[in-house]
């Protein structure tokens, strides 16, 4: 089934709708539950990507960021925004579309949409398991940090990616 992702139709970019909400929420909880185990305790990421997350905060939280989505064959492979500010505030793939060029695709149409802004560097939020996805971006940690979620603590840091010299 992995492989099958990415062989079937043609793979596509497309700016969010608000009905795409639920599908980009079992993604991102999805993602999280089976993905970043790896790097965090099952207490976590149940934290992390709870069940307890209200529809229609998350449907305000995606209206207001707007993020761009990755599809085939109408199937959602991964979503990611980046703000006026330079911000990336979501930036998921699929669990089964993980390794298979979908981040590669995002963050290329990240740094696309920077540079329609006019932006001198991205930053995020980054999990300790995306780090290294990051990195290879060209985005660096500028510190690491700790942040408390439904009682949890997570650690994570806030990466950077100067642009000025593009």
């Amino acid at each position: 089934m992995v492989r099958s992702l990415l062989t079937e139709g043609e793979v596509h970019l497309r700016g969010y709708q608000p009905e795409d909400a639920p599908a980009l929420w079992r993604l991102f909880f999805d993602t999280v539950r089976r993905v970043n185990r790896r790097d965090y305790s099952a207490a976590q990421v149940e934290a992390w990507a709870s069940e307890d997350i209200d529809p229609l905060d998350w449907q305000a939280l995606l209206d207001h960021n707007r993020p761009f989505i990755v599809e085939q064959s109408g199937r959602i492979l991964g979503y990611a925004d980046v703000q006026p500010d330079g911000l990336i505030d979501h930036f998921f793939c699929h669990w089964q579309a993980q390794g298979k060029g979908v981040g590669t695709r995002l963050m290329v149409h990240i740094e696309l949409q920077a540079q329609r802004l006019d932006l001198n560097a991205l930053h995020a939020h980054v999990s300790l398991t995306a780090e290294p996805f990051f990195k290879r971006f060209g985005f660096e940690v500028v510190k690491r940090e700790v942040v408390q979620v439904r009682g949890q603590s997570l650690p994570r840091c806030l990466m950077r990616k100067d642009l000025s010299s593009k």
